[in-house]
C-alpha cells in the first residue's frame, strides 16, 4: 500500500534523499519547505495544521537542531497538531548524545502516535555540504578538539534507515542509533579529503574560544554560533559518542557506508576543488 507521507526539511541533506527514496517507490511525498505550497516553517505555526492535512505519516528533522532553544515547543506543538489530524507515525531524526534533543524525544514517545527514533552521529556531508566545506575549499581547517574520535554517519544511511522505519511498523517503538564503521579525528578526515583531491590542505588545533570569536568576527548568525559551541562542548567531547553501534546494520541488513568511500564520491563531483569567491 502507498503512504501520504510529509517530509520536513524535505530540501535539507536528509530530507531531500528519503523524498527522493519515497518517490521512487511512488509514495505520495508532501515537501515540507518554506518555499513549497502549503509551506511548512517552523517559525509559523499557523501554517503547520496545512501541511499536515491528508498526511498519515511525518518524518521530522528541526533546524537548525533540537538542541536549540524553542525547539522543544516546537515539537510539542507539531505532536498536538499531529494528533488532532490523526496522524498515524512519527520519525523523528534526533541528536546522538544531546540530552536537550533526548526532551523533544520524550514528547514524540509519549505522543500516542506510532513513532520510531533515528538517532545520528555527526555527518560525513558536514565537510561537502554544510559547515565544514569553505574552510577545506580554502585549503586551512582550523578547528577545536581536534583530537576527539567521531563514528561518522554518511546522509544517505540515515535516509536508508528513515525509509525503512517509516514504511514498515515492525520498527515501531524503536530507538535506533547511527554510527559508521569507524572512529576519526578531525585531522584525519583533512587528510583523507586532500589525499583524494590531491590537494594541500592544512589542518591546525585552536580552542573553542578562539574558533567562536573566529564565527563571531565573520558575522555567523548568533543562533547558528551557539549552536557550533553546544556541539563542541556538550556533544563532540562525549565518550558515549565515541562508540560505534551497529544499528545501521540491524535495520538495513548491511554495513554502513566507510567515510573513505563516501570521500571518493564526494570527490568525484569536484565539490573540494571549487574556486573560493574573494
Amino acid at each position: 500500500m502507498k503512504s501520504n507521507i510529509l517530509v520536513l526539511g524535505g530540501k535539507g541533506k536528509t530530507g531531500r534523499r528519503i523524498v527522493k527514496r519515497l518517490q521512487n517507490l511512488e509514495h505520495n511525498v508532501r515537501i515540507g519547505s518554506r518555499s513549497e505550497s502549503p509551506a511548512f516553517d517552523w517559525d509559523n505555526p499557523e501554517g503547520w495544521s496545512a501541511a499536515l492535512d491528508g498526511m498519515e505519516k511525518i518524518y521530522i528533522t528541526f533546524q537548525p537542531d533540537l538542541a536549540v532553544p524553542g525547539a522543544l515547543e516546537a515539537i510539542e506543538g507539531l505532536v498536538t497538531i499531529a494528533r488532532r489530524k490523526n496522524i498515524k507515525k512519527l520519525v523523528l531524526l534526533s541528536g546522538k548524545g544531546e540530552r536537550e534533543a533526548e526532551l523533544c524525544e520524550q514528547v514524540v514517545i509519549n505522543s500516542g502516535i506510532d513513532y520510531t527514533i533515528v538517532r545520528a552521529s555527526w555527518f560525513n556531508q558536514n565537510f561537502s555540504e554544510s559547515f565544514f566545506l569553505e574552510s577545506i575549499l580554502g585549503g586551512h581547517v582550523a578547528l577545536p578538539q581536534a583530537e576527539v574520535k567521531v563514528p561518522y554517519v554518511d546522509a544517505e544511511d540515515i535516509a536508508d534507515v528513515a525509509v525503512e522505519v517509516l514504511l514498515n511498523d515492525e520498527h515501531n517503538g524503536q530507538i535506533y542509533e547511527l554510527t559508521g564503521s569507524r572512529l576519526l579525528t578531525f585531522k584525519e578526515v583533512v587528510a583523507e579529503i586532500a589525499q583524494a583531491t590531491s590537494r594541500e590542505i592544512a589542518f591546525t588545533s585552536i580552542s573553542l574560544e578562539a574558533y567562536v570569536k573566529a564565527m563571531e568576527e565573520q558575522g555567523v548568525p548568533s543562533d547558528y554560533v551557539w549552536l557550533i559551541n553546544y556541539l563542541f562542548t556538550e556533544v563532540l567531547g562525549k565518550e558515549s559518542n565515541q562508540v560505534i553501534t551497529y544499528d545501521v546494520e540491524k535495520v538495513l541488513g548491511r554495513k554502513p557506508i566507510d567515510f573513505s568511500d563516501y570521500v571518493k564520491k564526494a570527490a568525484a563531483t569536484g565539490v573540494w576543488n571549487q574556486t573560493v569567491e574573494a
